[in-house]
């Protein structure tokens, strides 16, 4: 291995970086219009390609195939590939015409539709870099990415992200058109245009200067630029180069098992953040490289519409946060407790006998697979037929780390959910499960051409993961310093989490490096399995959280499960049908949050700490169990703090808004 990464090192001649790409010494750039040298070697020696030749690839194949379905008016609306790549020169056009410099950026807030994908790919199309920004983000967070990606053009989708805009575009001198495409406009503002102006402007641009652009264009350039949410300090923008976006599309897609479409057109529902890595990678530039159908939901999709589109769309395969899969066992579990003794007896007969099979694997008798058969045709295939899945074959999770009880409510449910891992500096997946490649509770291998090393490993073969590959970013925009701390002198990506690879090189996440706590007494104790323990032995925990970090013992903030306002998504007061059995089971009558933690409800207290005991006594040793804990008034949310975009625990943010609870657990 070390003589490969040696070997990697060495200056490149021209031809090995792939048909005229100008060769670039570094590894690493922070300027927008930097190069980089590709880490091309024997295990992907690829040649590398710009999105648009990939485009023109699938043109080829996939022309006359559905690429992009939105919902107008209760009918589902349809493009196909040819119209999908006219349409994106259309826009290159106009973009050129309104003034977007090489390099600079088209920033796009809103939801996902086919106005995000193709502005996304006319901007590359036309030499600039596509920003994503969330939705949920505030003016000042706009006007961050805005100002550091030097803007030219913004794309909108309704008068709320609109009215962010207006109040700091006087602070942004890129900033020269902003192009509307939901709503009408209410109020005139000279440089703001609808959709159907935008798109007439680029009239008089001719397909040959549109053209020359296009083939200026090099592989080892940049062309996305990926916010990470940064739970410390201003975001970063990772820079993806047309290698970064071209590759990955093509090897860990397939690595995961996804079909081109002259095998099978994949059809997806489009529905998670694309400003994050995640669903860019596999929904929008996936969806080019292979031909897949891409379905818009609706935007209240994670507010519960996404199951309806599911039903209505059967895809072939489906990606998830965690959040979105436990989201849907809650769902299906609160059904359970409502319904009828027999109709729960058979569910729970029939989820048994599936998890058992995928627990034991082969090893079981012929007539117990006859009966697990039988389950699955009486009872699973029809709940997986209400949640929209009875077509699909391959069940992503990404973002964060799945716990075991979810893992095993869908393998009870005959539904394999396939982990993958990675972060916006490794072009989304680095590491990824699939029909091929799976281990419970591992996010699978790197695909060919990728590699995982460890570094400072402890006893226990944990260390801090490290990337190198095609899929490893340029750099941060503007931000050299950062650059340098993240790769090393030879060039690996060091991630900040830590992980475990097995003999046969599955690798096993098992936590971030700076949410490792380390005790007064120097212990180091990783919080997240203490925290999926305690979530699986009380039922009616929605949020654990392990406090510790320079104290003398672990400490928790719990938070209870309760029903989401269905407008706001955030949490109510009522506790879920779910919590509400356990209260009864515990001898208590209470229905709200509040009631329970006002008079800190005595049967409820009393089953939580004995939940608690359960979890301590299985402690690997005195210092991993919990001595005190809180519950809090209300569930952890987007819109409390507690929560980022993709749904991750914002640890600090959480310690900073409890810091009174936090600090009565340590008080002498």
């Amino acid at each position: 291995d070390a003589q490969t990464v040696c070997r990697d090192l060495l200056p490149h001649s021209e031809e090995s970086q792939g048909e005229g790409i100008e060769p670039a010494e570094s590894l690493w750039t922070s300027f927008a219009d930097g190069r980089v040298r590709l880490r091309i070697d024997n295990s992907c020696p690829q040649t590398p390609i710009t999105v648009h030749q990939m485009f023109k690839e699938s043109l080829e194949k996939y022309g006359s195939l559905n690429a992009l379905a939105s919902k107008r008016n209760g009918k589902w609306e349809k493009i196909t590939f040819s119209e999908y790549y006219c349409l994106s020169r259309k826009v290159a056009k106009s973009f050129l015409k309104l003034g977007l410099e090489r390099f600079h950026s088209v920033a796009i807030l809103g939801f996902n539709s086919p106005e995000w994908f193709i502005s996304a790919v006319g901007a590359v199309f036309a030499g600039g870099i596509v920003t994503g920004i969330y939705t949920t983000n505030s003016p000042e967070a706009c006007y961050y990415m805005v100002h550091d990606s030097k803007t030219d053009i913004m794309v909108v989708e309704n008068q709320k992200q609109l009215d962010k805009i207006m109040q700091i575009w006087n602070r942004l001198p890129h900033l020269k058109a902003v192009v509307l495409y939901k709503d009408s406009i209410a109020e005139r503002h000279p440089n703001l245009y609808t959709m159907e102006e935008f798109l007439e402007l680029g009239g008089d641009v001719s397909d040959s200067t549109l053209d020359d652009i296009i083939n200026s264009q090099k592989p080892n350039q940049c062309c996305v630029l990926i916010y990470t949410s940064g739970t410390t300090g201003k975001p970063k923008g990772a820079m993806l180069s047309h290698d970064n976006i071209t590759w990955t599309s093509a090897h860990c897609s397939r690595a995961g098992g996804m079909q081109p479409a002259e095998v099978q057109q994949e059809s997806i529902v489009s529905y998670l953040p694309l400003s994050h890595v995640a669903a860019q990678m596999y929904d929008l530039w996936t969806g080019i490289k292979w031909g897949e159908q891409v379905y818009f939901a609706e935007p209240d999709a994670l507010k519960g519409s996404l199951i309806n589109t599911l039903k209505e769309v059967q895809p072939t395969s489906h990606m998830g946060v965690p959040r979105v899969w436990e989201k849907i066992m809650e769902k299906l579990q609160d059904a359970s407790a409502q319904s009828g003794f027999m109709k729960k007896k058979m569910l729970s007969w029939a989820m048994s006998l599936s998890l058992e099979k995928h627990l034991m694997g082969s090893n079981s008798s012929g007539l117990q697979q006859l009966w697990t058969r039988l389950a699955d045709y009486l009872v699973l295939a029809k709940i997986r037929n209400a949640l929209g899945l009875s077509s699909c074959q391959k069940h992503f999770s990404g973002a964060a780390p799945l716990n075991t009880e979810t893992l095993d409510f869908f393998l009870g449910l005959n539904i394999t959910l396939y982990e993958a891992y990675g972060m916006s500096e490794t072009t989304g997946p680095h590491c990824l499960s699939g029909p091929y490649v799976y281990r419970q509770h591992s996010c699978g291998k790197p695909p060919p051409g990728c590699r995982v090393k460890l570094v400072d490993k402890d006893a226990e073969g944990n260390g801090e993961i490290c990337f190198w590959g095609r899929t490893v970013f340029m750099g941060y925009l503007n931000m050299e310093d950062r650059t340098k701390e993240t790769f090393d002198e030879e060039g690996w990506l060091h991630s900040g989490d830590l992980g475990k690879l097995d003999k046969d090189g599955f690798l096993y996440v098992t936590g971030r490096i700076k949410d490792l706590i380390i005790t007064a007494g120097g212990e180091n104790v990783p919080p997240i399995p203490i925290e999926d323990a305690v979530k699986k032995e009380l039922p009616i925990v929605s949020n654990a959280m392990v406090i510790g970090d320079k104290k003398k013992f672990l400490s928790m903030l719990l938070t209870l499960k309760s029903v989401l306002d269905p407008d706001t998504s955030d949490p109510t007061d009522i506790l879920t049908e779910q919590a509400r059995d356990f209260c009864q089971r515990s001898g208590s009558k209470a229905t709200r949050v509040s009631e329970i933690v006002a008079t800190r409800d005595q049967a409820i207290y009393r089953a939580i700490q004995e939940g608690i005991d359960r979890v301590n006594s299985t402690a690997t040793n005195r210092v991993h169990c919990i001595q005190k804990w809180i519950v809090l008034p209300r569930d952890f949310s987007i819109s409390g703090g507690e929560l980022g975009p993709t749904m991750k625990l914002k640890r600090l943010a959480v310690l900073e808004k409890y810091r009174n609870e936090v600090d009565s657990f340590y008080k002498e």
